[in-house]
């Protein structure tokens, strides 16, 4: 494999990526109804996390025990802003409210948070089929009082919704042998408090 074999290959991809951008801004799926969640100040139904706002993206979340989940999430933290220039983001998990908010800001996370609390939303608004709790996001659009899940995509290593996957590969690691930490502590070469019962 040459230089001139990955370009090759990255172009093909690219111009992949952009028939897939064209099919995705075409496609409305079917009409969904009006969910309701929990939140820290009470119940909200899907309509009202559109904000004002025609297009909804709900970030399916696996909740605080989910190492990977939280890599999706701490990397989508960094958009939010940019993204609710265009749109509604929120992120939902089986956590109840207050352990939402508590991982959240230990996180530093910026997004507007519901829970479904396993109930009929994620049920019938599985990003995978049968697939419950899965990770992933589904961007609905609101037309009125209809709302229609447009599209969706399941969250995994190696998917195109991380860029950890896409770096990682650069330097020639694989998702096969990193994982992510919740932290990345280091020993330091000194402790000053001699070091004592450390793991």
């Amino acid at each position: 494999m040459s230089d001139q074999d990955i370009a090759a290959l990255e172009a093909q991809i690219f111009d992949l990526v952009q028939q897939l951008n064209r099919l995705q801004q075409a496609n409305r799926g079917p009409e969904v109804r009006n969910y309701s969640f929990a939140t820290l100040t009470g119940q909200t139904t899907l309509i009202e996390l559109f904000a004002g706002q025609d297009q909804l993206l709900l970030i399916h979340n696996m909740g605080q025990a989910c190492r990977y989940c939280t890599l999706w999430a701490d990397g989508f933290n960094g958009f939010v802003e940019h993204l609710e220039s265009a749109m509604s983001v929120v992120l939902v998990s089986k956590d109840s409210p207050e352990v939402q908010r508590r991982f959240a800001n230990s996180r530093g996370w910026k997004f507007r948070m519901v829970s479904h609390a396993g109930g009929d939303y994620i049920q019938e608004q599985s990003v995978m089929e049968g697939g419950n709790n899965s990770p992933g996001a589904i961007a609905y659009e609101r037309v009125g009082d209809t709302i229609y899940r447009k599209n969706t995509c399941e969250f995994g290593p190696g998917d195109l919704y991380c860029s950890m996957w896409s770096l990682l590969s650069l330097a020639g690691i694989s998702e096969e042998t990193w994982t992510p930490q919740y932290t990345y502590w280091k020993r330091p070469e000194f402790l000053e408090d001699g070091g004592k019962n450390v793991i």
